[in-house]
């Protein structure tokens, strides 16, 4: 940190009401998106792209936000987003009216490592608070930024039946950062055809589950649907698996999301076992991209195959899931820092989920191929959030506030003290205008989050909150426990993901949610 930056003086930031509550819509399906994960990762052949050029559709770049993320150390990121339109034939699998607002259920960011040895799929739970950045109208207007909306929210901006891809984009580069650099967009109607053309996809269920189980409002019980145990799964069957929350572990999206990494890696494995013969490949790839919308840059079967070409060297057990650091928030889903702001900053350097380099360069900063990629074979400086930068918190030169939200007394005076042993200057301390805050929170001003993010590593768990008013602020709540700084040992990497890779036995993990961000 620059030890010659001053944040000016601030008071605590009182926390932005929350927004209504949007209507849940009956159906909502997440891992329609692995569709077009498939045809990412297995396809290749030039001529089933030939054939297929009629079926490919494309968004409008005009909306993408014109202050980007730089690009990364040579990975690629790919932002693939489920739909549940009703619109093109998708009311038969998903119900609801024809020609309804477009909204997303799923999301997750794709990184292909520079190597094209690895992948990581980092789900966005549709509920995570965020900051959704001006986003493009179907008039040509603008909007305005959003500080708290939720995730999905995004892709309804607009009030479209086609969905808002661009600004769910842009929300996804404010959140974490990197540049995405293809966007694809697919819907029911697809995710069920090619869990036929497949032949059925193998999934664990760890309980017989019934009708009232997918639909909790049903009077009665209702008919049995699936029965415990290993079995295989097509078409609306399929849907309907992916689909169900209720009836399985806590009853959470987070739990249904980690049942449905399972299922895509299930999926996968399904697709490269069928091997890459024209009669196997054809009835996939067609079923995938006639239910496919993608950026300008994917929207041609000669850009499609350059890019695809590319990814068949990952095999199962480096093709990895993992979920984006989170916590409950009441009924929604915060986002953990300083953990996400590593993440982002691994995948930025094309380190794994183990910490490995897999940017495919040497020593000289080429890679296999002799071609210069920009920088070495080691990780490219240190972000906040690294471990470089983790192992020393340095707050010279910062000036920070701190407030106790909770009525156990002595937090902001023992928050101080941590504060100044890392070279913060503690310009203010006392008690927070409400003494019930659960979740520590970090307010910051414009252009202030890196320091905030390295604030937060003092503060494990704590929420960021972004604020027109320029400062940091750090207010405590009940979680914060004196002494848990990287430097007592305490905190650090706490609730890390390593996730599971599409190689692993679909039963692990898929009863519960377990342990969040």
């Amino acid at each position: 940190m620059a030890g010659s930056r001053r944040v000016s003086q601030t008071r605590e930031q009182r926390v932005h009401g929350r927004r209504g509550k949007r209507k849940r819509r009956r159906g909502q399906i997440a891992a329609v998106a692995v569709v077009s994960l498939l045809v990412l990762l297995t396809a290749g052949a030039g001529w089933v792209y030939l054939q297929l050029n009629g079926n490919l559709s494309t968004f409008d770049s005009g909306g993408v936000s014109s202050e980007r993320p730089e690009g990364g150390a040579g990975g690629q990121n790919v932002l693939v987003i489920g739909s549940d339109a009703r619109n093109r034939g998708n009311k038969e699998y998903g119900g609801g009216r024809e020609g309804d607002v477009g909204r997303s259920d799923t999301a997750f960011l794709l990184h292909v490592y520079g190597d094209r040895q690895h992948a990581v799929a980092v789900s966005l739970p549709r509920d995570t608070l965020v900051e959704i950045p001006p986003c493009k109208l179907p008039d040509g207007s603008w909007t305005k930024s959003q500080s708290r909306g939720q995730f999905n929210a995004a892709f309804s901006v607009g009030q479209t039946q086609k969905g808002n891809p661009a600004c769910t984009q842009n929300t996804v580069e404010k959140l974490t950062g990197l540049r995405v650099d293809h966007t694809v967009v697919v819907d029911f109607k697809g995710f069920a055809r090619i869990t036929s053309a497949v032949g059925g996809v193998p999934v664990c269920v760890p309980k017989n589950l019934y009708e009232k189980d997918l639909s909790p409002h049903r009077p009665t019980q209702g008919k049995l649907i699936f029965k415990q145990g290993v079995q295989k799964v097509a078409g609306q069957k399929a849907l309907d698996y992916v689909r169900i929350r209720h009836g399985l572990g806590d009853g959470s999206d987070i739990g249904r999301v980690k049942r449905q990494q399972a299922f895509v890696g299930s999926l996968i494995k399904e697709v490269k076992g069928h091997g890459m013969s024209p009669t196997k490949l054809f009835p996939l790839a067609n079923a995938a991209t006639e239910s496919m919308t993608v950026d300008e840059g994917l929207g041609t079967p000669e850009k499609m195959v350059d890019f695809t070409m590319s990814l068949k060297g990952i095999d199962l057990g480096n093709t990895r899931f993992v979920t984006l650091p989170w916590r409950y928030q009441g009924s929604r889903v915060a986002v953990v820092e300083p953990q996400a702001a590593k993440l982002w900053a691994d995948l930025k350097a094309d380190r794994t989920v183990d910490g490995k380099d897999a940017s495919g360069k040497d020593a000289s900063g080429k890679d296999a191929s002799g071609k210069d990629k920009g920088g070495s074979g080691k990780p490219r400086g240190s972000s906040p959030g690294s471990d470089e930068s983790s192992a020393k918190v340095s707050g010279e030169g910062v000036r920070v506030s701190v407030f106790n939200g909770t009525s156990t007394p002595g937090l902001a005076a023992a928050a101080a003290k941590e504060l100044k042993k890392h070279d913060f200057t503690v310009e203010e301390q006392g008690n927070a205008a409400s003494q019930q805050q659960a979740t520590t929170s970090i307010s910051y001003g414009p252009d202030e989050r890196p320091y905030a993010v390295n604030l937060a590593q003092l503060f494990p768990g704590a929420e960021l909150k972004s604020s027109q008013t320029p400062g940091l602020s750090v207010t405590l709540g009940t979680t914060y426990q004196p002494g848990t700084s990287p430097d007592a040992g305490a905190g650090r990497n706490q609730g890390q993901d390593k996730g599971r890779s599409a190689a692993d036995d679909p039963c692990s993990g898929v009863s519960g949610p377990g342990v969040g961000g």
